[in-house]
């Protein structure tokens, strides 16, 4: 009996939406490159979407450009404080972890808690659960780049000026993510963030919350969203994009409307990369620029966008 041709496979990742400075690009450029080809290299090896999108992803949270693991930007404290989590569309299967500040990857943590029944474990818990999982747990210091406690000290300087809480919105908002589609229809998406630059130390953004940072069902389609963390919070952007892709809107289309919603009834800014299950790719984003790369099987090299100009 003749066996039917293998689905088609595709890969998209992100590395932030914001005003990224122009001499930064090139790096986030090479840093998407980077994230693609290790993703890819786990989908044509005949690997599942989870486990390509936790290979992307460990690659951005290994560039120090990037808001994500080592060189994430810093709390009020001048502390790393990093989220993540994963879906796994297929099985409907969670994981997240939270204000993790002793993980050089929180991807892999969340990856870790897939078959937990927590799904989502913060701080020192989640530390403690990596560490069991087989995780190396990592000196807080060593996730601190020197460009990151200066971009702190000059916020801080500069609420000090105004005698108010410096505003989030003109900092980099670069949460890293990825969605992938496997040659049997599993689709995955995940995050991995620092959050926002000058946080109060334990504040949760949307990366780890199901739903707002990531979403991924293999009847519908898979998404993972990039910006401002409390209104994508509020919105339920990742999911929206999935249900109007479930609803019948292409992936292109799906993304505009959330990305149009975020900003109208919300007031938020970012961006984010979707995969219809189809495979279909789309990506929307309302700020300066949006590091993005992908690439399917139709796709001999990789496709980068969102750099030169408004999504």
């Amino acid at each position: 009996m003749q066996q039917p041709p293998p689905r088609r496979k595709a890969l998209i990742v992100h590395g932030g939406a914001w005003d990224i400075p122009v001499d930064e690009r090139p790096e986030h450029e090479r840093a998407v490159r980077a994230a693609v080809d290790a993703g890819w290299a786990v989908l044509a090896a005949g690997g599942e979407a989870f486990e390509a999108v936790v290979a992307a992803v460990a690659v951005l949270e290994d560039e120090p450009v990037l808001n994500a693991g080592r060189g994430a930007v810093l709390n009020r404290r001048g502390e790393v404080e990093l989220d993540a989590g994963l879906m796994d569309g297929r099985r409907l299967h969670v994981g997240a972890v939270a204000g993790v500040r002793r993980l050089a990857h929180p991807i892999r943590a969340a990856q870790a808690m897939l078959r937990e029944r927590p799904v989502l474990l913060y701080g020192e818990g989640a530390e403690t659960f990596a560490r069991a999982a087989g995780l190396d747990l990592v000196e807080p210091a060593s996730l601190v780049t020197p460009r990151e406690e200066e971009r702190l000290a000059t916020w801080l300087a500069r609420e000090r000026e105004r005698g108010e809480p410096s505003p989030a919105g003109g900092n980099p908002a670069d949460t890293v993510g990825a969605v992938a589609l496997d040659g049997e229809g599993g689709i995955a998406a995940g995050t991995s963030t620092g959050g926002t630059l000058g946080k109060p130390p334990g504040r949760i953004g949307d990366a780890p919350v199901p739903g707002a940072g990531y979403f991924a069902d293999h009847l519908a389609g898979g998404a993972a969203t990039t910006g401002h963390g409390e209104a994508i919070l509020r919105h339920g952007t990742a999911r929206r994009a999935v249900e109007l892709g479930r609803e019948g809107n292409n992936a292109v289309d799906a993304c505009w409307l959330v990305v149009r919603e975020l900003e109208d009834r919300w007031g938020g800014r970012g961006g984010l990369v979707m995969l219809g299950r189809d495979g279909t790719i789309g990506y929307a984003f309302n700020t300066p620029a949006m590091a993005i790369g992908w690439r399917d099987d139709e796709t001999p090299e990789t496709v980068v966008a969102g750099l030169t100009r408004r999504g």
